[in-house]
């Protein structure tokens, strides 16, 4: 008995110590953040700069000197760096915990064309991962689902809420499509192998498949009243009015190309190139379709044995250097823990080309255009949302950046986490 009230109380201990900080009520009182320098996001800096916001809306930007309004509280950030809330595109938060506990995954579907299934219905705001990711300034998140060649419907969220139905900023903002591969490299990371050309009849297959599930798509969407409800064709209708997205997962050129050609003769609206590691090398065809890329994580090995390898650094300066509109992700090995990391990447790009405030575009307004939230987020204007942190260095640069303070929709969040409780428990112990 006594060693059942032990496990009991054991556990009621490890639950209580892994709580997330409870989500921060709305804004009542304004705010007015002054002093330091104002990053907008549109490449546009202000030193001695100001951000004001009032029910969760910004109502003044500029020199500190200009502030004529008064407000509640006064932040003085002298000395320190404010920025809009990064955005993550193509992340996996909330949908898996654990990678080694398979009842913590839930981030694919069984079946092969499956558009109808929703990120968001599987999305866990009670992951302990999401309040590390939102320390380091990351406040915004596209949750997308994997597997299949049709892998289901992503949608955006801000990541401070209580439950799935409080998170999403834009619902179902786009499906997205795994395009077959033409080549394939075998190895692992560290050591890759030798690149083989993928088994062509089931490639072949596999396409022919897509072409008649889009048609039958096509057909389905342009009919206001079917006489049977197909939840798969339903789920595809806004790519051909434009209220979804494309989002098409490839890397190689051959598949690029293919990938945009076959957009266009189906009659989608709106495609985004997500991965995108050869899309300097058709960039004249993706200027020409006004194609967005989704950039793969930067910090990777090429994927030719030819390749310079820093070339996953310069992909952001070769695009930007076409024309090319583009925003970073952290999708691949460890992504939900790596997440954090996603304004380092911009700070890798920066040192390989871009310029500092092209690279903070990168994961702030550049991303939120590609992801259709530009109206309310990603950079700090007057009439957006109060979604922005305080950083006492430089948020890209891992060295200095360090979150004093972060708030989104006007509503300042904790940036308490279980890895911050940990380290304060065995700084008491080993002091």
């Amino acid at each position: 008995m006594r060693a059942l009230i032990s496990i009991i109380a054991w556990c009621a201990f490890a639950i209580a110590f892994a709580q997330r900080p409870s989500p921060a009520p709305a804004q009542t009182r304004s705010v007015l953040v002054k002093g330091g320098t104002i990053h907008v996001g549109d490449g546009r800096t202000f030193d001695d700069g100001a951000v004001g916001f009032r029910n969760g809306t910004i109502d003044f930007v500029g020199y500190e000197y200009a502030v004529k309004a008064a407000y509640d509280t006064v932040i003085d950030a002298k000395g320190k760096q404010v920025y809009p809330g990064f955005i993550l595109p193509d992340a996996t938060l909330g949908l898996v915990e654990i990678d080694a506990v398979h009842a913590s995954e839930d981030e694919a579907e069984l079946g092969d064309m499956e558009p109808e299934v929703r990120a968001l219905s599987a999305y866990n705001t009670d992951s302990q991962i999401i309040p590390t990711v939102r320390d380091n300034g990351v406040l915004l998140a596209q949750i997308t689902p994997r597997g299949n060649t049709i892998s289901g419907t992503s949608g955006i969220v801000q990541l401070d809420a209580w439950n799935n139905n409080d998170a999403p900023v834009r619902k179902d903002d786009g499906v997205h499509l795994n395009w077959p591969v033409a080549f394939e490299t075998t190895g692992w990371w560290a050591e890759q192998g030798s690149t083989e050309k993928e088994d062509s009849e089931k490639r072949t297959k596999t396409l022919a498949q897509l072409n008649e599930f889009f048609q039958r798509a096509k057909a389905y969407s342009g009919t206001s009243s079917p006489e049977k409800t197909d939840l798969r064709l339903d789920a595809m209708r806004g790519l051909f009015n434009g209220d979804k997205a494309l989002y098409v997962h490839a890397n190689g050129a051959r598949e690029i190309q293919e990938a945009v050609l076959f957009a266009r003769d189906m009659g989608v609206k709106r495609m985004v190139l997500v991965g995108g590691h050869d899309a300097w090398r058709v960039a004249d065809l993706l200027r020409d379709r006004k194609v967005d890329v989704v950039l793969q994580r930067l910090h990777t090995l090429p994927q030719r044995e030819d390749e310079d390898v820093d070339l996953p650094y310069r992909l952001p300066a070769l695009l930007k250097e076409r024309g090319i509109r583009f925003c970073l992700s952290y999708t691949g090995d460890m992504e939900r823990m790596g997440a954090r990391n996603l304004g380092f990447l911009a700070g890798t790009a920066s040192a390989y080309g871009l310029s500092p405030e092209d690279a903070l575009r990168s994961i702030t307004l550049d991303a939120a255009t590609i992801l259709g939230i530009d109206r309310r987020y990603g950079s700090l204007e007057a009439g957006k949302s109060a979604t922005l942190f305080i950083s006492q260095g430089d948020a890209l640069d891992m060295a200095t950046n360090q979150v004093d303070a972060a708030f989104i929709d006007g509503r300042r969040i904790s940036l308490d986490n279980r890895q911050k409780a940990l380290w304060k428990q065995y700084e008491e112990k080993y002091k």
